[in-house]
């Protein structure tokens, strides 16, 4: 492949509490406004608590959750007496730091978010970006550590429905497991770090270093699970103990998934696939008990700086 020249990236976004009981990027973003870091080097840093409402009630969201209301249709929405306050939240954020899809959008937003799932630090984003797998592939080399995966969501950008779709470039960091409303040493410090060095990736790409091109495992969202539900919605069974805890681990057909309630085991039927946000407190009401990915390797091309 050849090499690609790409814009500078001048500015970004870090943002937390999309989710107001995920509290890590809640004290980064906190820290970040108490040191005054608006900028570093050559690139402008805008620090945003997004959800303050949610926050001050130590919940997920008041009336509907953030981080599925930025879609183009949500952002044109007419405001009312009866709209929902984070679809209100949502418009002005697409107004500070976008407008989404357009030129003036920051040039790259990061949402810090946390999951009770085992995942580790993961990526999240939507479309296959130069600047977001070479980001990436940077964290694997630095933190090799802990695992470092990424995960796409293959939806096209209209329909593209968290907080990150809102700049230029973008992506999530989840990280897990840490319950709601509670905050660990370990994983602020963990986040810290990756953000710490996504801002010195960035200066260095900014100055003109040329990064090499290479390849990167990801894992692409196929479906989801629900639980099993009787006749009145009810859950009849639980995460089985060998899949709990055990995001990315390859699920073939047979394996157990659930135990219900009178002690029956339940095994999976399909084509094998890769588990994660396994057991997630938050999917209860979005009858989700896990999502289910492919896991795919791409290739990048070597990048650098385009010049004026």
């Amino acid at each position: 492949m050849e090499r690609a020249a790409i814009p500078p990236i001048s500015s970004v976004a870090v943002c937390g509490g999309t989710h107001g009981n995920e509290l890590t990027g809640v004290y980064i973003v906190r820290e970040m406004q108490k040191q005054k870091l608006e900028k570093v080097g050559s690139v402008s840093i805008t620090p945003v608590l997004t959800n303050p409402k949610a926050l001050d009630v130590g919940r997920r969201y008041t009336e509907m959750d953030l981080n599925r209301c930025f879609t183009d249709a949500l952002l044109s929405s007419p405001i009312t007496e009866s709209t929902p306050y984070e679809l209100r939240r949502a418009q002005e954020l697409n107004a500070q730091l976008g407008p989404k899809g357009s030129a003036e959008a920051v040039d790259l937003l990061i949402d810090l978010h946390n999951t009770t799932a085992n995942m580790g630090l993961c990526l999240i984003f939507y479309s296959i970006d130069w600047i977001t797998l070479h980001i990436y592939k940077y964290l694997q080399n630095k933190m090799s550590s802990i695992p470092v995966r990424a995960i796409q969501v293959a939806v096209p950008a209209s329909d593209a429905y968290s907080l990150e779709s809102v700049g230029k470039h973008g992506f999530a960091i989840e990280v897990g497991p840490q319950p709601n409303g509670v905050l660990r040493a370990d994983i602020f410090n963990m986040v810290k770090e990756a953000v710490e060095l996504t801002l010195a990736w960035l200066q260095e790409f900014n100055s003109g270093h040329t990064f090499e091109g290479s390849t990167v495992e990801a894992y692409t969202l196929v479906k989801s699970v629900d639980y099993p539900r009787d006749p009145a919605g009810k859950i009849t069974a639980a995460i089985h103990q060998d899949l709990q805890d055990n995001d990315f681990k390859l699920l073939r057909s047979g394996d157990p998934i659930f135990l219900t309630f009178s002690g029956e085991t339940l095994k999976y039927e399909g084509e094998d696939l890769y588990p994660f946000f396994v057991n997630e407190c938050a999917y209860y009401e979005k009858k989700i008990a896990f999502h289910l990915a492919q896991k795919k390797t791409y290739t990048f091309p070597s990048i650098s700086v385009k010049k004026d």
